[in-house]
């Protein structure tokens, strides 16, 4: 990997080292450069996770990516900066009925610097939730601008909980601390949400990333913006329209 070419997409100026600081400014600029995306799966264009794929679609193309590419990548990143990296199985709530999802349905990733005890939870690849990786306390707030997070301990591993913006806490994904073979063990499950009828990156299209304030998402043909908790939508009346607002707000064009 070239780590000046990362951190170059990434807007990341700083030196870097194994330690919190760079943990913490990594994780946020990743969150506000590179988005969350699902656009290939509309366009049919299949997604491979090996990490030189990965590489050539969100450092050279300058594009974003779903959880595997996004948190394959940055694991990739910190491991490459001499961070201890572990690829966890977590399963995400359904926003419909609440159910878990599959095995392997989402990627985080368990972080240590060498030498220390504290190791956090690290996630740049689900979208609207936490911009700073969460300390593996469980039970403890902790707060990031007008949300907060806390891990909860259940028996079959850990619980994420987001507090939205009217005070209301809701669980976001499972996951337990056995460590996993990237990509190997997630491949059969990228392959699922790219095709089966019962994922619902098969139904919608989006694009989002964070920024300073809040949040910008183009989503079934709506500009949605988010800032300081007020949200905001708007209709995108064509295709021109569309691309426009891609170029503007994530620098791409497909």
């Amino acid at each position: 990997m070239d780590v000046n070419a990362y951190l170059k997409r990434i807007n990341h100026t700083e030196p870097v080292k194994p330690d919190a600081k760079t943990l913490y400014e990594l994780h946020l600029a990743h969150m506000h450069t590179i988005p969350f995306e699902n656009l290939d799966i509309g366009l049919k264009r299949p997604i491979h996770i090996d990490e030189w794929a990965i590489w050539n679609k969100i450092v050279i193309n300058h594009r974003g990516g779903f959880c595997y590419e996004l948190n394959g990548l940055f694991a990739w990143l910190l491991k490459q900066i001499g961070f201890g990296v572990a690829y966890l199985n977590a399963r995400v709530y359904s926003h419909r009925n609440g159910n878990l999802g599959i095995n392997f349905d989402h990627l985080a990733l368990q972080v240590q610097a060498p030498g220390e005890s504290e190791h956090w939870l690290a996630d740049v690849g689900f979208g609207d939730s936490f911009n700073e990786p969460l300390l593996f306390e469980i039970n403890t707030e902790q707060v990031q601008g007008l949300r907060a997070y806390r891990l909860e301990q259940v028996n079959d591993g850990y619980v994420v909980w987001q507090r939205n913006f009217d005070g209301v806490w809701e669980h976001q994904y499972l996951f337990n601390l056995t460590p996993h073979k990237f990509p190997e063990e997630y491949e059969s499950a990228c392959l699922y949400h790219q095709t089966s009828p019962e994922s619902g990156f098969t139904h919608s299209s989006i694009i989002s990333r964070a920024t300073p304030d809040g949040r910008v998402s183009l989503e079934d043909g709506r500009l949605i913006l988010t800032i300081n908790g007020q949200r905001t939508e708007q209709p995108i009346s064509n295709k021109e329209e569309y691309d426009m607002l891609l170029k503007k707000y994530f620098g791409m064009e497909l």
